[in-house]
């Protein structure tokens, strides 16, 4: 267990990524100092995955999330705006929302009694009288909530507690174009089936992000016996010429163009006629290329923690707990239009593979906690990790937008993960947030 707890300064953290050569110092995984930085600089800064729309879809609805280790409340106003707020009392700072999900039309304090609107302002305390007469310059419109921006793409909802970040539309740049293969695929549009999943994990929190943002790699040798079990055959050798990572801002895409491939993992013979059904119309809505991305072999993480596999139709935030823990949250996404039994098909595949029972899920837990574990070693901790894979591939293509990488078994997306990841680390600046 480390003591350190000086702030890295800029020059220390350039020499833990060497995206040069693709080397990773190992105390980006196990170091207090690095974890307190990166809430500070990327989780209270970023743009964070806070909720569907579909969560909270009439008005009063609410959910409670995670903004780093700060917790959010996510809610509908009467006027139909989303809005985000601290979960913690203005007076002493208590959790106001004990309640994971529900509807209401404000919310009170457990401790004395204030509440707030849907908007997070403070609309009553009890014996407010006293206040006005005995506290000079009493002001309950400056003792709401602590409120983050909102922004909205396509039914995914943002915030960002950083007045300086840039837009939701600059932040996504042209991953949108690739976030659109899950999204518009359907003119309908999409939505969360009812229920998530909540379940903890012992390792840092980047393991399971920059897996997701293109760690194919792994997959023939980490799964093959969980698709054994599942499907009666082992994972098939990857089509590496027909197969790539995008990158944009820190997002990764891996993917080939096998059309079902992920969504054939499901185990449900309907989901695959399904896709194969829909082609047609996706290709005319998203062009060809894209028709063949939406049930393929694919993953992908948008910095720096919301991560999903489109074909699979899972969909998770990894909430850091800690330099060596995360809560996951995880979700299952569909098209709105999509039969009714469809859905249902949907989740029992995504419960079978990936859930704290699926036989994927715990193929990768165990390696994401193992190598969070054995890094803190003293001598393991003076090694560096090898993200080398394919430094030379990086093409030029006529349709793929942003950074472009040929095949999937490559560390391009992670090494872009960490050029991000540096990147805000090493901004010193103040950090200025609204209220």
């Amino acid at each position: 267990m480390t003591t350190d707890v000086l702030q890295p300064g800029p020059d220390e953290l350039r020499a833990l990524v060497d995206l040069e050569h693709g080397a990773i110092d190992r105390r980006v995984y196990w170091d207090e100092a690095v974890y307190r930085l990166e809430l500070e600089r990327i989780f209270a800064r970023c743009w964070l995955f806070v909720a569907h729309e579909s969560q909270v879809a009439e008005p009063g609805d609410f959910l409670t999330t995670y903004m780093g280790e700060d917790g959010v409340i996510v809610a509908r106003d009467g006027n139909g705006a989303i809005n985000v707020f601290l979960n913690s009392c203005t007076h002493r700072g208590n959790r106001i929302s004990l309640a994971e999900a529900g509807n209401r039309r404000r919310f009170t304090c457990n401790y004395h009694g204030w509440t707030f609107g849907l908007d997070g302002a403070l609309v009553a305390l009890p014996q407010e009288d006293v206040y006005r007469q005995t506290c000079p310059g009493f002001d309950p419109g400056g003792l709401g909530l602590h409120r983050a921006r909102v922004a909205s793409y396509k039914g995914l909802v943002f915030a960002t507690f950083d007045e300086e970040a840039p837009g939701l539309e600059d932040y996504l740049g042209d991953y949108r174009w690739y976030l659109d293969v899950l999204l518009d695929n359907d003119e309908e549009g999409t939505e969360f089936l009812e229920g998530s999943i909540k379940s903890r994990m012992a390792c840092n929190w980047k393991f399971p992000a920059e897996n997701f943002a293109g760690d194919s790699y792994h997959a023939a040798w980490t799964h093959n016996s969980g698709a054994m079990a599942m499907l009666g055959m082992g994972v098939g050798k990857s089509n590496q010429e027909n197969s790539y990572q995008i990158n944009v801002n820190g997002h990764g895409w891996q993917f080939g163009l096998d059309m079902v491939g992920n969504a054939m993992v499901l185990g449900e013979q309907d989901i695959v006629d399904y896709l194969r059904e829909r082609e047609e119309k996706v290709a005319a809505r998203l062009g060809k290329l894209r028709s063949r991305m939406v049930g393929s072999i694919s993953s992908a993480n948008l910095f720096p923690h919301m991560s999903f596999l489109p074909g699979q139709s899972t969909f998770r935030t990894w909430h850091p707990k800690g330099p060596k823990g995360i809560e996951l949250h995880t979700w299952v996404l569909v098209n709105k239009s999509a039969p009714e039994s469809l859905k249902s098909l949907y989740m029992k595949g995504v419960m079978r593979t990936f859930s704290p029972s699926g036989t994927l899920e715990m193929d990768d837990g165990d390696n994401w906690e193992n190598s969070t574990q054995t890094n803190d070693g003293v001598v393991t901790r003076r090694q560096k990790l090898h993200y080398a894979l394919g430094l030379d591939s990086s093409i030029q293509h006529p349709e793929l937008k942003g950074a472009v990488h040929l095949r999937k078994y490559n560390d391009s997306n992670q090494r872009a993960f960490y050029r991000q990841w540096l990147k805000l680390m090493c901004d010193e600046r103040a950090h200025a947030s609204r209220s």
